[in-house]
């Protein structure tokens, strides 16, 4: 049973144009009578039954309808203008800052397999609850219908994606965030015999009703359904909602041959001016866009669509056009090219949740400039020094904060972002908050054990999850974005980095990177982290030069260290800075206990999984074994040195 359909009872094309000429006005009929794909006119036309607009706007992505949707988005009360040109700020309700994952759902038939880490509901009791909710939600209110690409117009694994709304914050980002692809929707659906459905309602964004809120995700007819909620990661679902289908297609349809991530795109360059491509996987708030801003050549921070292609190299796409990026702890020390896009005049870019002084300016946290006493943020009036009824410190700005432009005005933007055969992307990393254990850069001896440092990514938990605390494993930082059972998307994840058709020459390297290790963690007796991040420069050229084989390494049982004679130079050369071995032997030393407990973390939850592959646990064991033989020769702490030999 297709919600949609059910609710909105429109079964043929015919029918969709008697709901358009009957709820739309001349031009936007005009409009919608270039798009002849039927089942695309039904969505729509379903959406619109079951919605009752007032007014229905349909999006061609041209600058008159980009500025009817930022004029919208002021009128509607959603944004409201700053003291610099083009910069709006939204505030999310009070009790909205994140991804309400309580009350996100896949709606399953009973032989579905969904994610042990995700919440599911029947297809009967999803129809009920949309249609009390859905029905005439956006009465009184005008229907945005934009037509997009997840990733460049022609690539071979971009998706199709409808999105309706009645927000138009919602539209205003999607137009910033996706390309707007009207022209070309048709012939883009017809190639590729599908297409992503997204629709959303804030209803009347009112704190009460957000129990009721919801965001359902229909693997079975790639629809989105949300309601009562206004965060981006709620209501936007082009982008994580449709990043599920995306993987979900990736894993059950072209295992083996394709992947959806949850990774960066970057190119390093390296000696002779050549370019190296780096695509890595992080957790939000564990340094994912430092990492992207730190390449030479920028083409995202957060999203990646990968195939083999036929010459045998690993390609990949970002679905995405733009950045809805964190704020917190950026600044001009740290990221210099983001900051002249968000204090520069020139460029359009959407606040959310930080603090607007006086004078109509953004504040955050961490971004090393004077604070103002005073402002507005995500909670309301705000002064320094506030406390919440707990008697905690209000922030000045939240710590889930974004802010929302176009990868285009980035200084290192790479116009092969648009380029529909992708770029050759070499290096492969995962990332963690991990305090205690994992030195910064270590690299997989082969593929298999590449996949396995994916998947046992640990991390702190964020301010991107409503309600979320504490240290968690985050396996490939994609988790909550896997709709599958774990087991067959770590099979695929083997399967396509061990692909045959690999060429050797385009052999993927495969590293996991921590910039979170801690004075504390290494004998120390503060809290400071051993790294700055700027060294991030530093640790993405050695990974550089090691896939070019021009760089040495330490073999250890966890993977292949740098050697410090080959870091120094690069700290100097890169950053200007300094490299003393005591901290390199701090930074890379083993501390095999902590390392082992890990390991068995790792073990004992995908022990709880089904069909995990044996391979996890062969290489964990092995690598349990080694580290235990190892300290038993050379004790529990082991330097760099020590493993030289």
């Amino acid at each position: 049973m297709d919600i949609l359909n059910e609710l909105g009872k429109i079964g043929s094309a015919k029918q969709a144009l008697a709901v358009f000429e009957k709820q739309m006005d001349t031009a936007q009929l005009g409009r919608i009578s270039s798009i002849s794909h039927p089942e695309i006119l039904k969505r729509i036309a379903n959406a619109v039954v079951i919605c009752n607009p007032d007014k229905i706007f349909i999006n061609t992505g041209s600058e008159a309808d980009r500025q009817f949707i930022r004029d919208l988005a002021l009128e509607t009360g959603e944004e409201r203008s700053l003291a610099m040109e083009n910069h709006t700020i939204r505030f999310d309700l009070p009790g909205e800052q994140g991804r309400i994952v309580d009350r996100t759902f896949y709606i399953a038939n009973p032989e579905d397999l969904i994610s042990s880490l995700a919440n599911r509901m029947n297809r009967e009791t999803a129809l009920e609850d949309i249609r009390a909710n859905m029905t005439d939600i956006m009465k009184g209110k005008t229907m945005v219908v934009g037509f997009y690409m997840r990733g460049p117009v022609g690539a071979r694994v971009s998706n199709p994606a409808l999105e309706i709304t009645s927000s138009a914050y919602v539209s205003h980002s999607a137009d910033i965030l996706y390309r707007n692809a009207f022209a070309d929707f048709d012939k883009e659906v017809a190639a590729r015999g599908h297409f992503f459905t997204n629709v959303h309602s804030e209803g009347l964004n009112r704190t009460k009703d957000l129990p009721d809120a919801r965001v359902f995700m229909d693997l079975q007819y790639q629809t989105t359904y949300s309601f009562k909620c206004t965060y981006a990661g709620n209501t936007l679902l082009l982008k994580k909602g449709n990043h599920r289908f995306a993987v979900d297609k990736a894993v059950h349809k072209n295992r083996g041959e394709e992947l959806s991530e949850h990774m960066f795109i970057t190119g390093i360059r390296g000696p002779k001016n050549r370019v190296t491509w780096f695509a890595g996987a992080a957790p939000s708030g564990c340094g994912k866009t430092t990492t992207a801003m730190a390449g030479d050549l920028f083409v995202g921070d957060d999203l990646a669509q990968m195939w083999i292609a036929d010459d045998g190299s690993i390609r990949c796409v970002n679905p995405e056009a733009g950045i809805f990026g964190i704020v917190e702890d950026v600044n001009q020390e740290g990221d210099p090219l983001l900051m002249k896009v968000l204090r520069q005049p020139g460029y359009e870019v959407i606040w959310s949740n930080v603090l607007i002084d006086e004078n109509n300016i953004p504040h955050w946290v961490g971004n090393l400039e004077p604070p103002p006493e005073k402002g507005i943020n995500f909670q309301g009036e705000w002064h320094f020094g506030k406390t919440d009824d707990t008697g905690k410190p209000i922030p000045m700005s939240h710590p889930n904060s974004r802010c929302t432009l176009r990868s285009t005005n980035l200084e290192n933007y790479c116009p092969d972002a648009e380029n529909p055969d992708g770029v050759l992307t070499r290096i492969f990393t995962y990332s963690g908050r991990d305090a205690d254990t994992m030195p910064p850069v270590w690299v997989a001896r082969d593929s298999d054990q590449g996949v396995v440092i994916g998947a046992c990514i640990v991390s702190a938990a964020t301010a991107t999850e409503v309600g979320a605390s504490g240290v968690k494993r985050a396996p490939w930082a994609n988790a909550p974005f896997i709709p599958g059972a774990l087991g067959d998307y770590m099979d695929a994840q083997f399967r396509f980095f061990g692909n045959t058709r690999i060429q050797e020459q385009f052999q993927p390297v495969m590293a996991g990177l921590n910039y979170f290790l801690t004075d504390k963690a290494r004998g120390g007796s503060t809290s400071k982290l051993l790294g700055e991040k700027k060294d991030v420069k530093v640790w993405l050229a050695w990974l550089e030069r090691y896939a070019h084989k021009e760089a040495g390494h330490i073999q250890t049982p966890i993977g292949n260290l740098p050697l410090y004679r080959d870091l120094a130079p690069l700290f100097d050369k890169i950053i200007d800075k300094a490299y003393p071995k005591d901290l390199y032997d701090r930074q890379f030393s083993l501390y095999v206990d902590h390392i082992i407990a890990r390991i068995e973390l790792q073990e004992a939850a995908y022990a709880k999984e089904k069909n995990i592959p044996g391979r996890l646990f062969e290489i964990l064991a092995h690598q349990k074994e080694a580290l235990q033989a190892l300290k038993q020769t050379k004790g529990p702490v082991i330097l760099p040195g020590d493993m030289e030999s």
